[in-house]
């Protein structure tokens, strides 16, 4: 499972419709708009997940 670096929700890698890829990782989301969101503004979500 992962966690979805926008909202934080758990989110199944092998289901998820949002992938996004950034600097070599991969982020899961469990919609649309959370990937739109992290796509405009990686940093300000992957500095938010690692308080």
């Amino acid at each position: 499972m992962a966690i979805d670096p926008v909202c934080g929700m758990t989110v199944e890698e092998k289901m998820a419709k949002w992938v996004s890829e950034y600097k070599g990782a991969k982020y899961y989301f469990c919609n649309k708009h959370d990937k739109e969101a992290f796509e405009k503004e990686p940093e300000k979500y992957i500095s938010q997940s690692k308080k």
